[in-house]
């Protein structure tokens, strides 16, 4: 039984079918993750897809990483700015041409506070996505606490972003997105068909070399291609519940 604090999609503990799947293509994505290569791990599929499509996707990292290796004498500053780098090269590797966008908040000290909010506010007003997606706030037994507080501010932006009387002093038209994607949910209910993007979203996951001991449990060549291949079935697994080769899965949240 996968571990609730393993990252990304879960592993497929029962066929139950999606209720919906296959977004129309949005215009404009933005995906909102805690740590660089939470995104790859979430939806980095679903991305690809849609960037192949035409989509602009936007990549929204709210932590430094700084905490991402194990390692008691690691450089702090050259890591954070490794995993800027692997975050950016992942996504272009799945195609994206909008921002990458780094927050810089210490990694394991993500608060929810409105002047973070904000922020994500204003970019969301800013890049007008027809989607968002990040981190499901509500899994259960989840250890840590930037995934949770960075899908609580995920969620709490959008509902600053749609209304006009939140942050009227950025100057920007309120935007309400169309869909909501949570990864990592416990009772998620689509399915995105990422069939054609498997080996797309698995380049992209190992462009964050600083994670391969750390996230991925890989330290030499064979460690990594163990990890591909648990990557590859795991999306199969998930593809059965919307009879596809492979998917990825999130709540969707669509009454915003």
């Amino acid at each position: 039984m996968t571990s609730s604090n393993e990252p990304g999609q879960p592993a497929a503990t029962s066929v139950t079918m999606m209720r919906t799947s296959d977004l129309p293509r949005p215009d404009v994505a933005l995906a909102i993750g805690a740590h660089p290569d939470d995104i790859e791990f979430g939806c980095g599929g679903t991305l690809a897809k849609w960037a192949a499509a035409g989509t602009l996707v936007h990549h929204l990292i709210l932590t430094d990483g700084s905490k991402g290796t194990w390692n008691p004498q690691a450089d702090v500053a050259a890591l954070i700015a490794q995993r800027q780098d692997e975050q950016r090269s992942a996504a272009r590797r799945l195609g994206a041409t909008g921002e990458v966008i780094f927050m810089h908040q210490v990694d394991g000290d993500l608060v929810d506070s409105r002047e973070l909010r904000g922020e994500i506010a204003r970019h969301i007003r800013r890049l007008t996505p027809n989607v968002v997606l990040g981190h499901d706030p509500w899994k259960r037994y989840r250890l840590h606490p930037d995934h949770r507080h960075a899908g609580f501010l995920t969620c709490d932006a959008i509902v600053a972003a749609r209304d006009p009387h939140f942050f009227k002093e950025h100057g920007i038209a309120h935007h309400r997105p169309q869909n909501l994607l949570l990864w990592e949910a416990d009772e998620p209910d689509h399915g995105e068909d990422v069939s054609d993007f498997v080996e797309i979203k698995i380049s992209a996951l190992l462009a964050h070399e600083s994670q391969f001991e750390s996230t991925m449990k890989a330290v030499d060549q064979q460690a990594l291609e163990r990890f591909a291949e648990r990557m590859k079935h795991r999306l199969g697994e998930l593809g059965q519940r919307i009879n596809r080769p492979a998917a990825e899965i999130f709540k969707k949240i669509s009454d915003i």
